[in-house]
């Protein structure tokens, strides 16, 4: 993304030394070193994924399995620090709730709370099995992550652990 503008801020001497020495010790400059801590890599990468869920519905499987793959990488941390903000993506109903529900999901598993907003995402007025097979959904209904059954989607995680 091309820069055109500038933005200018205020600091104290101390402020500006201690920006320096992070900006240093991470390898950047002050101005990069700023920007990381507003839209850290792993932020942008989701918003990525978010996006392309968006623009090639027909793909929806696979960019769910990069969004899988990119959530099982990261750290509680990073969860925490880089999926603060709500992803500013307008997606459908049922892949809101899948991607929150992912999120949600990775969250426990790295033993942190769920971004804020994620809560914000109204849960499926109706049941989405990952079947249409009627003799697994009493086993999808009874065995889904608590984190998608509260939104109404019944999955199986048993093959791969994807989700």
């Amino acid at each position: 993304m091309a820069k055109t503008e500038q933005l200018q801020i205020r600091v104290s001497a101390e402020e500006k030394s201690l920006i320096r020495a992070r900006a240093t010790q991470a390898g950047v400059g002050m101005s990069d070193w700023v920007l990381l801590q507003l839209f850290p890599p792993v932020e942008v990468r989701f918003r990525e994924c978010l996006e392309a869920l968006v623009a090639d519905p027909d793909r929806v499987s696979f960019t769910l399995a990069a969004l899988h793959d990119l959530l099982a990488g990261l750290s509680g941390q990073q969860i925490t620090h880089g999926l603060r903000n709500p992803p500013g993506v307008s997606l459908p109903p049922f892949e809101a709730n899948y991607v929150a529900a992912m999120v949600e999901f990775a969250a426990m598993a790295q033993g942190v709370s769920p971004p804020a907003w994620t809560r914000d995402v109204p849960p499926l007025d109706r049941p989405w099995f990952g079947t249409d097979l009627m003799s697994l959904r009493l086993h999808l209904l009874t065995n889904s992550p608590a984190a998608f059954r509260r939104r109404n989607i019944f999955i199986d995680t048993s093959v791969g652990g994807r989700v």
